[in-house]
């Protein structure tokens, strides 16, 4: 497969991963944005964010590193969970919030590897393939971060109610889908 090929293909399969089949990723980048909507705030948070899904989908599709797909699929639902809890239970960015989603990045990104995998990466041109994958993965959380600020925050964040009408009702829900996940990917799905 030629350069010029994979770069629109994974592009588009990057972006494709996150709207519309990425659901869960989809949630995680909301509930990221609800904590705090300021643009700059959620990209930095974003990129601390694909910089650590980007190192282990590079090794969990080179092979270098093995992940159960259950275990990690479960992670990934909790994740959503423990960040849709914090805006519940927080006000504002707390200074270890950011070491937190590198964290939930390094195993998002093995659910990445999993998917990638499926769809297969040329060996001749695997970091290509890699990185353009992973800029259409960032493309996706842009746009999600963008039409939640146009939507939602840009409107009502500056209002006395935006916690308490929007981010509490938004994160409850979002809390609830991710408790659902979790048990269903930890102990449902392939029993």
């Amino acid at each position: 497969m030629q350069l010029l090929e994979i770069v629109p293909q994974y592009l588009f399969l990057g972006f494709k991963h996150v709207i519309p089949l990425g659901f869960d990723h989809i949630l995680f980048i909301l509930s990221i944005f609800f904590l705090n909507s300021n643009i700059k705030s959620v990209i930095i948070q974003c990129s601390i964010f694909t910089l650590a899904h980007s190192l282990t989908l590079g090794l969990t599709a080179a092979g270098y590193l093995i992940a159960d797909t259950r275990i990690i699929e479960s992670l990934i639902a909790l994740s959503i969970l423990f960040t849709s809890i914090e805006n519940i239970v927080h006000s504002k960015i707390n200074p270890y919030r950011l070491l937190i989603i590198f964290i939930f990045g390094l195993v998002h990104g093995m659910g990445f590897a999993s998917a990638l995998k499926e769809i297969g990466i040329p060996p001749n041109n695997f970091f290509s393939a890699l990185l353009f994958f992973n800029l259409g993965v960032e493309f996706g959380q842009i746009s999600i971060i963008f039409l939640a600020y146009i939507l939602v925050s840009k409107w009502f964040s500056t209002k006395p109610y935006y916690k308490e009408k929007i981010v509490l009702p938004i994160s409850s829900v979002i809390a609830c889908i991710a408790v659902y996940w979790t048990i269903e990917r930890l102990f449902l799905v392939g029993q």
